[in-house]
């Protein structure tokens, strides 16, 4: 499977009860996409928020988030770590 970051902008003030709510809405329909998503991070300064996960696809994560209410802006294909 293929490794992915995906960005959200406009989520400003996000709160931690609120990102642990909208990663475990996610966790919790990923398997019908044969998403795994891994961690998420987030800026409540910026708005932004971080999630790294293994998918087949970017298309496969993004319809994730569309079905959890909130899709991402960006998707990132992550092929190299160190």
């Amino acid at each position: 499977m293929a490794r992915f970051m995906d960005v959200h902008h406009g989520m400003k003030g996000i709160t931690a009860e609120q990102l642990r709510a909208a990663h475990t809405a996610d966790q919790a329909i990923e398997g019908e996409e044969g998403v795994h998503f891994q961690q998420t991070w987030a800026d409540p300064e910026s708005g932004t928020v971080y999630c790294l996960s293994e998918a087949p696809t970017k298309e496969a994560v993004q319809r994730v988030h569309a079905r959890t209410g909130h899709p991402a802006d960006e998707i990132h294909p992550v092929p190299l770590s160190a």
